[in-house]
This record gives structure tokens, C-alpha cells and sequence, in this order.
């Protein structure tokens, strides 16, 4: 049970800590750094998309601008 004391009073000493270290200015950091992530990872996903899509359209000799016509 001691342990499981200890365990608990560490913990809570460390999530005070982290949010004593963030603060408000932080907190927005740390939001505007995980919003660039997502913004870099769905473009990342954009091209690879689109790299497949002309490799697929290259493999079926389908000429995007035929497509366009249509």
C-alpha cells in the first residue's frame, strides 16, 4: 500500500510540475505545435495521394485531361 502511495504522490508531483510549466503561454504552444504537425502530416498524405494517382494514371495510360473532358 505504501507503494502505491508513493507511486501516487510522484505522479501528482509531476502532472503539477508539467502544468506549472506550461502555463497559458505554453498550453498555446504546445496546441499551435500539434496543429503544424496535423497541417504537415495532411499535406504529406496531399502528395503522396496524388503521387499515386499519377503512377496509377501512368500504369492505365489514362491521360488526365481525358478525364477532364469527360
Amino acid at each position: 500500500m505504501g507503494i502505491g502511495v508513493a507511486i501516487g504522490v510522484i505522479a501528482f508531483r509531476k502532472i503539477s510540475e508539467a502544468q506549472s510549466n506550461l502555463g497559458p503561454e505554453g498550453l498555446n504552444r504546445a496546441v499551435g505545435r500539434l496543429a503544424d504537425g496535423v497541417y504537415d502530416f495532411a499535406d504529406a498524405v496531399r502528395a503522396g495521394m496524388s503521387e499515386r494517382e499519377t503512377d496509377l494514371r501512368a500504369a492505365l495510360g489514362i491521360d488526365s485531361q481525358d478525364v477532364a473532358r469527360r
